[in-house]
């Protein structure tokens, strides 16, 4: 029997699209896509990208917070919920940025910006594309969510041990495991809340977090867990040049604090660097009142923002 993808109740039950729709990337892979809120062209436009292993099932709460008054685009990633799984040659960064560009073309009216959102290796996808003109054109502004740029199993906790090689070998092992994860059940859930959530996360969370980790297929969550060993996209920070923010949580074990002070501190126009109190990895979902405040801010002051406004300021750059 196939197991359900999300939890179907509650705060984190994925609420119904106004409209859904496929979109085709470079290379004819075929993306599944929803639009949330209001169809007011006045409306802010906000594009969630999920992580590894997630779906567009993940950011439920987020879009919650904001679809009243936003137009929230969420796609599942290639090989996430119902897009389709690549081939052997599908998995790689630039994919994933083929894939935003598509995204942000295929869904966004003409002539509309959006901020646009990567949790994990969502905001991975959102550095790789930095420099594509679509990203340029689309994005009035950019939230970097829980990620990192480069060093990733070097840099985790997961496994704190106190050899830095050692541990990559026991990250880049666990992660790119093929195994089936099973049933969700109390230990697994157990584990993912000591991977990935902070110790305050409630059973609702897990629960939810697991039900959708759980629905991802093992080759595709090893395929994407092979690209990301190997990630350095450090050199493209810097070609974001719209305004961002950048947010974690301070017990975050798979991409600590020091990726979100590297990556801020190498953003042309950073507005500011969010550290969230004893949150792990999972901050959209274990508050998505602060991950939507900020996104409310974002739209707020740049939404209506030129491309090529002015340099950034001194309040811009501090964090």
């Amino acid at each position: 029997m196939r197991r359900v993808p999300h939890v179907t109740s509650g705060p984190y039950a994925p609420p119904a699209g106004a409209h859904e729709l496929t979109v085709t990337s470079a290379d004819g892979a075929r993306l599944h896509a929803e639009l949330h809120g209001p169809a007011d062209p006045a409306a802010p436009a906000v594009v969630l990208v999920h992580g590894w292993t997630c779906s567009t099932a993940f950011w439920a709460p987020v879009v919650r917070e904001l679809a009243a008054d936003h137009r929230v685009v969420v796609y599942d990633q290639r090989g996430h919920g119902r897009s389709a799984a690549p081939g052997p040659e599908g998995y790689s960064t630039e994919a994933l940025a083929d894939d935003l560009e598509a995204v942000l073309e295929q869904t966004l009216e003409p002539g509309r910006r959006a901020v646009v959102v990567g949790h994990s290796m969502g905001g991975m996808t959102v550095m790789a594309a930095a420099g594509r003109p679509a990203l340029r054109e689309r994005a009035a502004a950019v939230l970097l969510c829980s990620t990192g740029a480069s060093r990733l199993i070097e840099r985790a906790r997961v496994v704190p041990l106190r050899s830095e090689r050692l541990r990559a070998r026991v990250h880049r092992a666990i992660l790119g495991a093929r195994v089936s994860m099973g049933p969700v059940t109390p230990v697994s859930k157990w584990l993912l809340r000591y991977g990935t959530m902070g110790p305050g996360a409630a059973p609702a969370m897990v629960e939810a977090c697991a039900r959708i980790v759980h629905a991802c297929p093992r080759a595709v969550r090893a395929g994407w867990a092979h690209v990301m060993g190997d990630l350095d996209v450090d050199a493209r920070v810097g070609l974001l040049t719209m305004p961002a923010a950048v947010i974690v949580g301070t017990a975050d074990r798979l991409t600590p604090p020091e990726h979100a002070h590297a990556i801020a501190a190498a953003l042309p126009r950073c507005t500011g660097l969010t550290e969230l109190p004893g949150l792990g990895h999972m901050t959209p979902v274990e508050d998505p009142g602060a991950v939507s405040g900020v996104i409310r801010r974002l739209a707020a002051e740049h939404a209506d923002a030129k491309i090529d406004d002015a340099s950034p300021t001194a309040e811009e750059r501090t964090t």
